[in-house]
């Protein structure tokens, strides 16, 4: 059998697979959400400040302390959220950065733990009437 040229040797597929996630990282980030996955419990949120990759969208698994009845899109929260992350040899770094132009040195998880809803409306209204 022939391997295809986008094939991933399988010691790299093995070890992003079985990545080890340290401890986690708990972040607090500005944003708003872009859509809601009712039946997996994952949201996709735009954040104003980037997650130690430099990502502005992440999607976030939903803690179970976090109603999906309390998020809307659109609105402008406050996270709290719990960043994992599984860093990535070099090797398979290096390898994923040549053969398939990937700059990923580590695997991230986010975990949406809560959220505020911010009350930026009201500071629009107050520039406009002045």
């Amino acid at each position: 059998m022939v391997k295809k040229k986008d094939d991933i040797p399988d010691w790299v597929s093995d070890e992003i697979q079985n990545a080890k996630f340290q401890s986690p990282e708990t972040l607090k980030r500005t944003g708003y959400i872009l859509e809601i996955y009712e039946n997996d419990g994952k949201v996709d949120a735009q954040l104003y400040e980037p997650v130690e990759d430099g990502r502005h969208i992440v999607t976030m698994d939903l803690a179970k302390d976090v109603s999906m009845s309390d998020l809307e899109r659109g609105i402008v929260y406050e996270f709290t959220l719990e960043q994992h992350k599984a860093p990535l040899s070099k090797k398979v770094a290096e390898y994923l950065k040549v053969e398939k132009d990937i700059d990923m040195a580590a695997i991230y998880q986010f975990e949406l733990k809560s959220l505020e809803l911010l009350d930026v409306s009201s500071d629009d209204t107050a520039d406009s009437e002045e």
